[in-house]
């Protein structure tokens, strides 16, 4: 296993001079922080049977709240924070029939940049009849941050992969508003080596996509929930799109489903990214009987 000794009260602050970051500064460390875990089934249950880490990014401890055939997992970053030209990855393995949930244990908060871009992606391999979710709390977008999110998925047979992401543009807590930074984001999905699902996002601030009623019309909340496995029950569709916000904690929210045939697709665009977490553990609670054929059960870390 590879360790990273740096003890977290050793990270830098960035120095700063006539507003500018200071750069080429070499007192300046970034974080290279790479997890990779693979996940095995036998005799119905699955369990974690490697786990290597190096520098900052680690899985805390499994659990079975749902019993032996689901594995749950925290991904945790100690730090809690990703500065500008830190670079986090996540190698997930899943062997034929094992089951895996991952999630975080808060909020992933993304720094004003010191010139350079921070970057998560992760990697996601499955094999048949194996299932994936990946499911962490919202990524905050501290007013400045540049980011680079990316995520490759590759599903054999009839393996079952359910993400979602959700970005909050500012800290809302402190109204904040997202006024420079930028943001890359991409989602690619393979099944058998072939391509179901390609996304790709370029933002910035000033984009006019920020403001237009055919984006983000002015909201500080995106949120996406994909899952691939075939094509949606017309009544597990029907339930779906039945489903509501609650509306108490975001007015302005907008949402939908959409069914492909290989892919689920679940949209909100608010103000709230506990909103958006609430409406999809509602669809969650819906189609999990369909894709995992059981039912759903909140990770424990959520209700602490």
């Amino acid at each position: 296993m590879w360790q990273d000794n740096t003890m977290d009260d050793e990270r830098p602050t960035f120095g700063v001079v006539t507003g500018q970051p200071v750069l080429n500064n070499p007192s300046i460390k970034h974080w290279e922080a790479r997890l990779s875990l693979e996940f095995r089934s036998t005799q119905e249950r699955s369990f974690l049977a490697k786990n290597m880490h190096y520098g900052p990014l680690v899985l805390q401890k499994s659990l079975y709240p749902e019993g032996k055939a689901v594995c749950h997992g925290v991904v945790i970053h100690p730090p809690g924070g990703v500065a500008g030209g830190d670079a986090l990855t996540l190698n997930i393995v899943l062997d034929e029939r094992a089951h895996a949930l991952l999630t975080t244990p808060g909020a992933g908060k993304w720094y004003k940049a010191n010139g350079l871009f921070a970057s998560q992606h992760l990697n996601f391999n499955l094999a048949q009849a194996a299932c994936l979710e990946w499911l962490p709390q919202e990524n905050i977008l501290f007013d400045g941050a540049q980011v680079r999110f990316s995520a490759e998925v590759n599903l054999v047979a009839d393996a079952q992969y359910a993400g979602w992401e959700i970005l909050c543009f500012g800290r809302q807590a402190q109204n904040e508003v997202w006024q420079t930074g930028s943001l890359h984001q991409a989602l690619t999905i393979r099944r058998d080596d072939k391509l179901i699902w390609n996304e790709r996002t370029c933002l910035k601030p000033e984009h006019d996509l920020i403001k237009s009623i055919v984006g983000l019309n002015g909201n500080a909340v995106s949120a996406s929930f994909v899952i691939a496995f075939g094509a949606v029950p017309a009544e597990i569709l029907m339930a779906c799109r039945s489903v509501q916000p609650k509306l108490t904690l975001d007015m302005h929210a907008k949402y939908g489903v959409t069914a492909l045939p290989q892919i689920f697709s679940a949209r909100y665009v608010g103000q709230s990214a506990q909103c958006a977490r609430q409406y999809f553990e509602q669809l969650w609670q819906i189609l999990r009987p369909w894709y995992a054929e059981r039912e759903m059960i909140r990770p424990r870390i959520w209700s602490t």
